[in-house]
């Protein structure tokens, strides 16, 4: 089984909200075969408490606006480790400390990744220096 393409498209909505906070280390995860439940795990690091609770706040804004309401939320108090459980997406914005205890990365490492389109249309910034 694989991710829907209704999933794929969510989740580059969640990863280009996270990039536009500048969440790091984008990584999504196709979960579809070991977990019946969903089918995509969005994982992203936020630099400190108040950037991860920034990075939660824009996915959820940015995913309601594409017609998908969060089923679940958790962590948003701490800011360490906020879940946002949207059904066929789940993410995953963690606090860089927090991420590398839990490596979920190595948890699902069976798992395969998904390419996300957060560079798409974006012009490199040395391309703009040079096209001046």
């Amino acid at each position: 089984m694989t991710a829907t393409d209704r999933a794929r498209e969510l989740v580059n909505v969640a990863a280009l909200a996270a990039d536009s906070k500048q969440a790091e280390d984008l990584v999504a995860l196709d979960v579809s075969g070991p977990l019946p439940l969903t089918d995509i795990f969005l994982l992203a690091t936020g630099r400190n408490e108040r950037n991860v609770v920034a990075i939660a706040g824009e996915i959820e804004d940015k995913m309601i606006e594409a017609g998908s309401k969060p089923l679940r939320r958790e962590g948003r108090a701490e800011g360490r480790w906020v879940l946002l459980d949207f059904g066929d997406v789940v993410v995953h914005v963690f606090h860089e400390e927090d991420r590398m205890y839990y490596s979920l990365e190595r948890l699902w490492k069976d798992c395969p990744a998904i390419p996300l389109e957060i560079n798409a249309g974006r012009v490199p910034a040395d391309a703009e220096a040079t096209a001046e």
